[in-house]
């Protein structure tokens, strides 16, 4: 029995249906189609160019994708190597910065999706050999393919970001509806102080999901849903962006050298007036949908603001658990994202409006809590206790400090293989092009 056979170049692919491998080729395929579609409507010019100093150009991502594939997907797992070693130097994403990426000698388009192609039907034809069951850790649950995966998606995201930047050319993606829910209006909902046990023991859990581990929390009230664009520009139009009482220092400095006054993309029209725009089309505020493209200090200034804080990142874990004490993948449990689920995938090309998802929300009655936007949390990212660097230092290990605010819960660029309630993402606090929201928290008393 096969899961798929196709023709790629000369070789015709058969993928034996062993579970792992199973889920590992289509989540490989899911990544490449969907990079695939966002990319062609642009012309190579615009897929050479660097279209801010803060991201790649769109072609690099391209081949540092394929290039990781070919490094972990096939060397790592004895397969002979086709591209000199050398050339993994340019497509390193940690020896050049991103606003230095274009000086380098890069594949063209065609060149880089030939490449990728190649790799892919080299990787297919190697994933055949591979033992259902194997010793080596990367081979474990099929864990080096769900990091491949998910690493795709994650440049995927990073790709929507590039798109969003960019100005030189007009970029108009095909979305899906926009949902019609009912009115959920903002409340507060009650998460039961106790232990909480944090991180995942699933087989393709990055490395700074893990060791599991149980911490005590004690109870506090959560935010029922993200904070909205119409919450957000109550504290614009009040002078939230003036007063310093609200910002952390560092914030207030910041804002003030770059003279910051709302979130990014934003523009005032007026009296109460107020365009954002969206991949290249200039819309009225929508203050239905969580407010996104704010920093940490945007989001930590507001819940001050608010009387309210940001939660920490257990506090985030332990809602989207459910305080009953069952194990959960998800808040709704362990079934695989879906539409019905959350806005996930990028096929909405922003988020919906609060409480279009109710078949997501979390046994706790929280809504919205993975899709739709990035949370920031109030924690710097650091290691669990007992954590270990695996595969290589560099995807946490070099990340940790307080130089990092953790991010929970996907935004709706996030694909559903790289969500669940233990993912942590993190990123500086100054951030703002990134797909993030966030939701208040405050203790009880």
């Amino acid at each position: 029995m096969s899961l798929r056979s196709q023709e790629q170049g000369s070789a015709r692919v058969v993928v034996q249906a062993v579970p792992w491998k199973v889920r590992a080729w289509r989540e490989l395929e899911a990544g490449r189609e969907r990079i695939q579609a966002m990319l062609a409507p642009l012309p190579e010019a615009e897929l050479m160019r660097q279209h801010s100093p803060l991201m790649s150009p769109l072609v690099w991502d391209v081949a540092h994708m394929a290039n990781y594939e070919e490094q972990w997907l096939l060397r790592a797992l004895g397969a002979p190597a086709f591209t000199d070693p050398a050339f993994d130097a340019i497509y390193d994403a940690f020896r050049h910065p991103r606003n230095t990426r274009s000086t380098l000698p890069l594949l063209e388009p065609e060149a880089a999706w030939a490449y990728a192609t190649r790799v892919r039907a080299a990787v297919a034809a190697h994933l055949e050999t591979l033992p259902e069951d194997s010793a080596d850790p990367l081979l474990h649950g099929g864990f080096v393919f769900g990091m491949v995966a998910q690493h795709a998606q994650q440049h995927a995201e990073t790709l929507a970001a590039t798109l969003q930047l960019m100005t030189h050319v007009e970029y108009h993606p095909v979305e899906a509806l926009r949902p019609q829910p009912g009115a959920v209006p903002q409340h507060e909902v009650f998460i039961p102080g106790g232990p909480v046990r944090l991180g995942s023991d699933d087989p393709w859990a990055y490395d700074n999901e893990r060791p599991r581990h149980v911490v005590e929390l004690a109870p506090f009230l959560l935010d029922a849903h993200p904070v909205t664009t119409g919450d957000f520009l109550v504290f614009v139009e009040s002078g939230g962006y003036e007063d310093a009482r609200w910002w952390d220092p560092k914030g207030f400095a910041w804002i003030q050298a770059e003279r910051i006054r709302h979130p990014l993309f934003w523009s005032p029209q007026g009296h109460h007036v107020w365009l954002r725009r969206r991949f290249g089309t200039v819309e009225p505020l929508p203050k239905d949908e969580p407010v996104q493209h704010v920093s940490w200090y945007e989001a930590d200034a507001y819940a001050r603001w608010a009387g309210k804080r940001l939660p920490t990142e257990a506090e985030w874990e332990k809602a989207a658990q459910g305080s009953d004490g069952v194990p959960r993948a998800h808040p709704w449990g362990d079934a695989v994202p879906t539409d019905a689920h959350a806005n996930l995938g990028g096929t909405r090309w922003g988020p919906s409006p609060v409480g279009s998802h109710p078949s997501g929300r979390g046994a706790d009655g929280v809504w919205g809590l993975l899709g739709d936007v990035w949370e920031w949390t109030a924690s710097d990212f650091q290691p669990y206790a007992g954590f270990r660097a695996f595969p290589y230092r560099e995807y946490s290990e070099v990340f940790f400090g307080d130089t990092s605010k953790v991010l929970r819960g996907g935004a709706w660029a996030s694909a559903p293989v790289a969500v669940r309630n233990s993912f942590r993402n993190w990123d500086f606090p100054i951030r703002r092009q990134i797909f993030a929201g966030f939701r208040c928290a405050r203790d009880v008393k």
